[in-house]
């Protein structure tokens, strides 16, 4: 029943205990920085975080590159040449075209491999939210279910999944075209955050501000109160890009005030960092809807 192994992408932020505890395959998506192409391995072979945010500081700019159609067939052929079946969780189609490389590369694969089953669902995920959805998933394949079921679960659940960012320096996001040159000015000038989240249809969109660090952290914490099904008894996500006090904070604020007892937090690494910078803080959960 479970000869199958979840494939996802390293845009996923997990732990690399994690990915190795899950039995999970990562596909490492690709950023350069200073005219150098780097893979954004679960274990950061390649470069640390923190390493990453403090040339970002220092003024370097990375970008990203999608998986290609190629990278994505290299990494479902050799799980279904081992004789396994393959789910593939992948990176928001909203935010890259990984997905679709990913959709494209199992249409060929399948006529080579008629016998094995191929599936490829859209998370409409990102960062530790995907990685959080992938969790979910690959703890239900330990638990013995099928890849059909577990592929259902997924198709059913993923607009359950509650993203929610707030960014502490407006540039990046300004670069992204996420906010007007003038808001980003202004915006710093008085201390405004926008707190975003990610849609239903796997967009990162701006929903509210906030003046002031701490008050943006706290409306992270308020959105748990507002749309979390059964918080006390969630393993919730926190990532951040090198801004591990106000990671805590917020795990310690959703601790005391809603009884969650395990939350997850972990760097987030070069791809989702490339539009973020330093300086952000995003928190998963389950609720009711995004």
């Amino acid at each position: 029943m479970n000869n199958y192994t979840i494939i996802t992408d390293s845009s996923c932020d997990l732990p690399d205990s994690l990915v190795k505890e899950l039995e999970l395959e990562v596909l490492p998506l690709a950023f350069i920085m200073d005219g150098k192409t780097y893979r954004n391995y679960p274990d950061n072979r390649e470069m640390a975080p923190k390493d990453f945010y403090n040339k970002q500081r220092e003024g370097s700019m990375a970008t990203t590159n999608a998986v290609n159609v190629g990278e994505a067939a290299d990494a479902m052929e050799a799980v279904l040449k081992r004789g396994e079946d393959v789910l593939v969780l992948a990176f928001s189609s909203g935010l890259s075209t990984t997905c679709n490389s990913f959709q494209i590369a199992a249409g060929d694969l399948a006529e080579q491999y008629p016998d094995r089953k191929i599936f490829v669902v859209d998370t409409l995920c990102a960062s530790l939210g995907q990685g959080m959805f992938v969790y979910q998933a690959a703890r239900l394949r330990q638990a013995g279910k099928s890849i059909e079921e577990v592929r259902d679960w997924a198709e059913q659940n993923r607009l359950n999944q509650c993203h929610w960012f707030t960014v502490n320096d407006l540039f990046f996001l300004k670069k992204g075209g996420r906010v007007s040159a003038a808001t980003a000015v202004v915006g710093t000038m008085l201390q405004i955050k926008p707190v975003m989240h990610v849609d239903n249809e796997g967009h990162l969109i701006k929903v509210d501000t906030a003046r002031g660090r701490k008050a943006s952290l706290n409306a992270l914490v308020d959105k748990v109160g507002e749309l979390a099904d059964n918080p006390a008894a969630q393993t919730m996500f926190i990532s951040n890009s090198d801004c591990q006090e106000d990671a805590q904070y917020v795990a310690d604020q959703i601790k005391a005030r809603y009884g969650t007892e395990e939350i997850i937090i972990n760097s987030i690494g070069p791809v989702i960092g490339a539009h973020t910078g330093p300086g952000c803080v995003a928190l998963f959960f389950t609720g009711k809807h995004r």
